[in-house]
């Protein structure tokens, strides 16, 4: 028995000698099979006495650190935002929006083949910003190239949760994962809590890709002037950035009219057209009845293409709102979003958003107004005039006189007496027409002769 044990001991060591002799003909000759080496500096050097990973790793360091960007941009439900699914003409949108999706749609595919510089996506909800940055970062990792996608909340929340003593990864690690990603897609920036923290985080993360000049790509819902100047002025540097508005209205509401929005009040007026407009030729003095024709021509030569601006001024019942009703239901006939509303109604909207229990955000509500395609403003100068109101009319003129977005205001008040802010982009020349109209108010027309007539027979 003592002989067959030794004779198995020494079997079992010739076997386990030989897995040993195997083994070590496959370590790496740097790192003895720890994985890690010293770099050789001299002492006083920053790395002196540091372990940094051998070369024997660096391929399964990177595909480890691949898999963590794919787990924390969780691209699985985003998978079927690629090119392909995308329209790039858009669904019933007027030529020049399809246009400029057509471009949007252009920039970003060029930039999906080749990952250089930065690319700011800005626009209203639905316009199409997260599809197009999502279909880059699924072109990335088709072609295996690690692209971190996240939304900046998102973000903000996963860096905090870093600091908990169960989490997987340091805060360090974290941070340095999304700061130092290949490629890095920070979708609805400006959505995130403004605290101090989450901006300084932020600034951190963009001053230091901004420097790298690391691959990055942003989506916004704000104008860069409402983003914070020290992220701004980051984000607009032209030697870096491309800088892409994207004007398209919601995608998701399938091409329907912006008419159909609870926002608009064009439905109450669908019978104001332009073969419904009385030119009270029976009524009104020579001069009134060519000022009304002349104010009829120019709203309708408006209503078939639609650009720059139209404010149509006179007294109450001239006919104003009838024409600019006709207007907005001509481009709705045409399967062109519009948006009708009047003046302190919309203000009205805009402060129920406030309300916890409210549906919708203040931000999507702004941005819907401000972004709209077509927009009526009926009866400005008629909302009560508070800091707030007059801040918020600023920011939607400011916005549509810079995007020369088509757009129809009336108003019964002399132009001289509306808000300075408000007046300064309604006088200029270039890019607004102001009509008056000299008529009487309106008193029924044709139909109040008729029946005159009727009681005189």
């Amino acid at each position: 028995m003592a002989n067959t044990s030794n004779t198995e001991h020494k079997a079992d060591r010739r076997k386990r000698g030989g897995q040993d002799r195997q083994e070590a003909e496959e370590i790496c000759p740097l790192c003895k099979g720890i994985g890690f080496v010293r770099v050789n500096v001299p002492v006083g050097h920053p790395d002196f006495g540091k372990l940094i990973p051998c070369t024997c790793r660096l391929a399964e360091i990177a595909q480890e650190r691949a898999g963590r960007l794919r787990a924390l941009s969780n691209l699985n439900v985003l998978s079927r935002m690629t090119f392909e699914t995308f329209e790039p003409e858009g669904r019933g949108i007027p030529p020049e929006q399809g246009a400029n999706l057509r471009w949007a749609y252009e920039e970003a595919r060029s930039f999906a083949e080749n990952p250089e510089g930065w690319l700011v996506l800005t626009g209203g909800y639905g316009c199409g910003k997260t599809h197009l940055s999502a279909a880059i970062a699924n072109v990335c990792v088709q072609r295996g190239q690690p692209v971190l996608f996240v939304t900046v909340p998102d973000l903000l929340d996963h860096l905090r949760a870093a600091y908990a003593p169960t989490s997987p990864a340091g805060y360090g690690a974290r941070f340095e994962e999304v700061r130092d990603a290949p490629v890095l897609i920070l979708d609805d920036m400006g959505t995130e809590s403004s605290t101090a923290w989450a901006q300084e985080k932020l600034f951190q993360i963009i001053n230091y890709r901004y420097n790298a000049r690391l691959p990055t790509v942003i989506t916004t819902n704000h104008e860069l002037e409402e983003i914070p100047l020290r992220l701004r002025s980051r984000l607009a540097d032209p030697d870096l950035t491309r800088i892409i508005s994207i004007l398209a209205p919601d995608y998701r509401r399938g091409g329907m009219a912006q008419d159909q929005s609870d926002l608009s009040s064009l439905r109450l007026h669908s019978h104001q057209t332009f073969d419904g407009f009385d030119l009270r030729k029976w009524e009104l003095p020579d001069e009134q009845q060519e000022n009304l024709k002349r104010a009829f021509d120019i709203a309708r030569s408006f209503a078939k293409t639609p650009h720059d601006w139209l404010v149509l001024t006179g007294t109450y019942g001239a006919g104003k709102t009838h024409l600019a009703a006709a207007i907005a239901n001509y481009q709705s006939e045409s399967s062109r979003p519009s948006l009708f509303i009047v003046v302190p109604d919309l203000l009205d909207h805009l402060r129920a958003t406030f309300n916890p229990q409210s549906a919708v955000s203040f931000d999507k509500r702004f941005e819907e107004v401000r972004c709209a395609p077509l927009l009526v403003l009926d009866d400005l100068g008629t909302e009560s005039a508070t800091p707030w109101a007059r801040e918020k009319l600023y920011q939607i003129f400011d916005y549509r006189y810079n995007a020369r977005l088509p757009t129809v205001i009336t108003t019964a008040v002399n132009v001289d007496e509306i808000d300075p802010y408000l007046r300064t982009r309604m006088l200029d020349i270039s890019r607004c027409t102001i009509f008056e109209i000299l008529a009487s108010a309106y008193r029924g027309g044709a139909k109040r002769r008729a029946k005159a007539t009727q009681r005189r027979r």
